[in-house]
């Protein structure tokens, strides 16, 4: 069995929330990791743990099977983020804006 971080979003918590407001909290773990790289490793590898966690209860939600493959390759740009980039060139402060837009239309209610 896993030891979820997201305890209670685990539990069936993560599946009330609709993909703008998932997509929006793993933003927020992707922010938290781009503010501590090369500041805390703790602190920024704990972000990353959490928001690979956040991306694989997403993945899991049934309701975006026809999504999986968009969520899927946003987990693996964010993968090569953390890893320096190499493969797409990607940078953990340039995946911000894709998932501030999201918690965006959150608040906004859109």
């Amino acid at each position: 069995m896993r030891n979820f971080i997201h305890k209670e979003l685990s539990a069936g918590g993560w599946q009330k929330l609709s993909l703008k407001e998932q997509l929006g909290n793993i933003g927020s773990e992707v922010s938290r990791a781009a503010r501590w790289r090369g500041k805390d490793e703790k602190l920024f590898w704990g972000a990353v743990e959490r928001g690979l966690e956040l991306f694989d209860l997403t993945l899991a939600d049934s309701r975006w099977k026809g999504r999986r493959w968009e969520i899927a390759r946003a987990r693996e740009v964010f993968c090569d983020a953390v890893y320096g980039g190499k493969l797409y060139k990607s940078s953990l402060t340039e995946l911000i804006p894709y998932f501030d837009l999201f918690a965006l239309a959150v608040k906004q209610k859109i």
